[in-house]
């Protein structure tokens, strides 16, 4: 079904609800490009001109470490269990499949040469 008016033709009286015409926003070209330099390191503020010492440094690195291992969400025993007999299972299809590749490998390399 589609609409008579959208395509010009029809009455307004037609039963169908009036459709609100979308507003007309002005469109400005924006300008993309850089009014300056980007700024180097050294000219970015931190807070002064006193540089954070080594062992600082280190002092943040392992409160920022805490905080992180703080968010992490350890499995359960029971997922722990769970993903555990999934990894074994898999290794052991893999080792299936390679074993009994290699013997045929084997196999047929016998009956080639002998």
């Amino acid at each position: 079904m589609s609409d008579s008016r959208a395509l010009g033709g029809g009455s307004t009286d037609d039963g169908l609800p009036s459709v609100p015409e979308k507003p007309q926003v002005p469109q400005s070209p924006r300008d993309r490009t850089k009014s300056q330099a980007t700024p180097g390191r050294d000219s970015t503020p931190t807070g002064g001109d006193q540089k954070v010492g080594f062992f600082r440094r280190i002092a943040l690195f392992v409160s920022q470490v805490v905080s992180e291992m703080k968010k992490v969400t350890y499995p359960t025993k029971s997922e722990t269990w769970t993903y555990f007999v999934v990894v074994v299972v898999f290794v052991a299809l893999i080792m299936t499949y390679t074993g009994l590749l290699d013997l045929g490998f084997g196999k047929l390399n016998s009956l080639i040469f002998g």
